[in-house]
């Protein structure tokens, strides 16, 4: 591929900054167990606190500082990137929690299943009209949820519904923000600055706080979160603007295929039970999904 649009539709520009993006969200759980040792709330605060300072960084070298001060003083916008950044903090959270639990495979699942739910969300929401293979993977996904909850007694595999529902509904509100992706970033996580400098505030007030006080490299590992939170959005957001639809369809399975592998190999959890036929079932309703997709593409 050519750094301009190829024939197939995609920038190799594009395609670089998403597939890093992919790569980058599949190894994240390996940087983030590295401080498991740190209560989950201060871990996620500093995630929001040290994404600020590159996000700003990122749109000063783009010139893009006016439509952020633009946005910043419309009330409509900031309701909108509020909503944006309650989702995406409570997907965080969830995630931070899998990971410190030992439930990676439950936060892999729900990363596989979430093309699935968005597709769903678009049908419902948006009345997009879905075809019958669609509507066949979607069933898919749901009996492969039955089928865990039923295994747990009645009790839904929360951590993957939650961050599917989570992702699945910052990805539609996000998609109704009328600013850039950086700039969107950027306003989300200056709306969570307050609530994260106000809790490691707390912390410190009451003795608790960790950062700076566990070593330095503590200290090195919490602030680059926020490079790792910060980076791979943005480099996404920026990708997906020189990829077709399929091709992003088809790498997206990539941070959830690269987390199932780290949550296997890495972190050795168990996979039996339930999990040993929902997952292919997944897989199956994704293959289906994107085979159908990839069809109708091409006939277009």
């Amino acid at each position: 591929m050519n750094s301009e649009r190829s024939q197939s539709g995609d920038t190799r520009t594009g395609f670089f900054q998403a597939l890093s993006a992919y790569l980058i969200w599949g190894a994240l759980p390996i940087y983030l167990s590295l401080v498991n040792h740190v209560n989950l709330p201060e871990v996620l605060a500093h995630r929001v606190l040290w994404s600020v300072p590159l996000a700003l960084l990122v749109l000063v070298v783009l010139g893009r500082t006016a439509d952020l001060r633009r946005a910043m003083v419309t009330p409509r916008l900031l309701a909108m990137a509020g909503v944006t950044a309650i989702l995406v903090s409570i997907n965080w959270g969830v995630y931070l929690y899998a990971i410190q639990s030992g439930q990676v495979l439950s936060a892999a699942l729900g990363y596989y299943i979430n093309p699935l739910f968005s597709i769903f969300l678009a049908a419902v929401i948006l009345r997009e009209k879905l075809s019958p293979a669609q509507w066949l993977a979607v069933g898919l996904a749901a009996g492969a949820v039955a089928l865990l909850t039923w295994e747990a007694g009645g009790r839904l595999p929360w951590i993957s519904v939650t961050l599917t529902v989570s992702w699945g509904f910052y990805a539609l509100a996000k998609r109704a923000l009328p600013i850039g992706p950086n700039q969107g970033f950027t306003l989300e996580v200056l709306l969570l600055l307050p609530l994260a400098l106000g809790y490691l505030g707390w912390l410190a007030g009451q003795g608790n706080l960790q950062f700076g006080f566990t070593g330095w490299i503590d200290v090195v590992l919490l602030m680059g979160t926020g490079v790792a939170t910060a980076v791979p959005l943005m480099l996404y957001a920026n990708g997906a603007k020189g990829l077709r639809l399929t091709t992003i369809a088809l790498m997206q399975y990539i941070t959830p295929s690269f987390i199932f592998l780290v949550a296997l190999f890495v972190f050795e959890e168990a996979f039996e039970g339930a999990r040993r036929i929902a997952f292919p079932i997944i897989w199956a309703a994704l293959i289906l999904y994107t085979g159908d997709l990839m069809a109708r593409r091409a006939r277009r």
